[in-house]
């Protein structure tokens, strides 16, 4: 398909910039295609009257690290600034990285992170060796420290890496932390948050359970290519880069319960619903899954382990936006769209969320 078929214009004063407060506070829009009224505008926290006791809801247990890092390479005395984003950790000790200027940097080079302004303090550094480089901007960073100790030294120098529509408007502060974070959050490794988690409080969460909600947990560590542009005309021309998760077998065999006595497993996000998707087996089976994903998924594609999908609204010509138009249809996802934008839905990581259910293959 065209990724022109996937545009809309989004004005830039629906990008939310901070949280809806509490969190389950904000607005959900949801789509049932081919419904008599097929889009309902809802509140988060009504999202128990929405579920059938013995649905489950699956969350990513994923946590952001800091892990946008800024620093300097040197050649004598030529001293060039350099910015990284982690986003694929490839060994104890090495991360594939999107390095900017990219062109500054050649394998062998030395990278300081972490240094003050005119290096006085040089105490909270970390130091790493450029491994490889691909043409696309990434490189392969060696760092100095391994495990443990190189987690740290990342938490101790690093920056959390805000989405660029975010970033483009302000600075990180100290409630990004907090923010940019789900109460899920367990399992080290996300360089993005899984932005659909967010909306979640425990008073909701007690909510779910009272109405007999099943919750459970998955992994997908997100990278920074979930923010990384469309550039090919086509989207079987674009390149999914490669993320790191896991489904458990307990998950994997609770979830074949749910479906199995017809009740609905619905992803908390698209990161949920990509490595559900990426652990199916068959028709409708599920089986254990680690490693790496990069499962792209455009209309046309069948589902085979969700059944509804809870997400927040998404860029233009995204791969997101594509994944939400596979489940629900392109023409419903820009109605769906429009009718957020007339009526004021807040857009993107810290905006307000949809409730998805499938429409007929396209």
């Amino acid at each position: 398909m065209r990724v022109d078929d996937f545009d809309f214009e989004l004005p830039p004063e629906r990008i939310a910039l901070r949280p809806a407060r509490p969190r389950d506070s904000a607005r959900l829009l949801v789509v049932r295609p081919g419904a008599r009224e097929p889009l309902g505008d809802r509140i988060v926290r009504e999202l128990p009257d929405l579920l059938e006791p013995g649905d489950a809801l699956v969350f990513n247990d994923t946590r952001v690290i800091p892990a946008q890092l800024e620093g300097s390479r040197a050649r004598g005395d030529v001293v060039a600034r350099i910015s990284a984003t982690l986003h694929l950790r490839s060994g104890p000790d090495r991360w594939w990285a999107f390095a900017r200027p990219a062109k500054k940097l050649v394998v062998g080079d030395r990278v300081r992170f972490g240094e003050t302004a005119g290096n006085v303090c040089l105490l909270a550094t970390l130091e790493a060796t450029v491994a490889e480089k691909r043409d696309t901007g990434e490189v392969l960073l060696a760092f100095d420290l391994s495990g443990p100790a190189l987690d740290e030294a990342i938490a101790a120098v690093g920056h959390i890496p805000l989405p660029p529509y975010i970033a483009a408007k302000r600075g990180e502060d100290a409630q990004d932390r907090t923010d940019y974070q789900t109460m899920f959050a367990e399992k080290d490794g996300a360089v993005a948050a899984p932005t659909a988690g967010l909306h979640f409080t425990p008073d909701l969460v007690a909510a779910l359970e009272a109405r007999g909600i099943e919750r459970h947990k998955v992994t997908l560590h997100v990278g920074a290519g979930t923010f990384l542009p469309v550039k090919a005309d086509d989207t079987a021309d674009h390149k999914m880069h490669a993320e790191r998760g896991e489904v458990c077998a307990a998950t994997a065999a609770a979830l074949q319960a749910v479906r199995a006595r017809g009740n609905k497993v619905v992803a908390v996000g698209t990161t949920s619903l990509r490595i559900l998707e990426s652990a199916a087996q068959g028709e409708g089976g599920l089986a254990a899954f680690s490693g790496e994903t990069s499962i792209f998924i455009t209309p046309g594609y069948r589902f085979r382990a969700i059944d509804a999908l809870m997400t927040n609204f998404h860029l233009p010509r995204s791969t997101l936006f594509m994944l939400v138009s596979a489940l629900s249809g392109l023409e419903t996802m820009r109605v769906a769209y429009a009718h957020a934008i007339d009526t004021g839905y807040r857009f993107y990581s810290y905006g307000d969320a949809s409730l998805l259910f499938p429409g007929e293959a396209e």
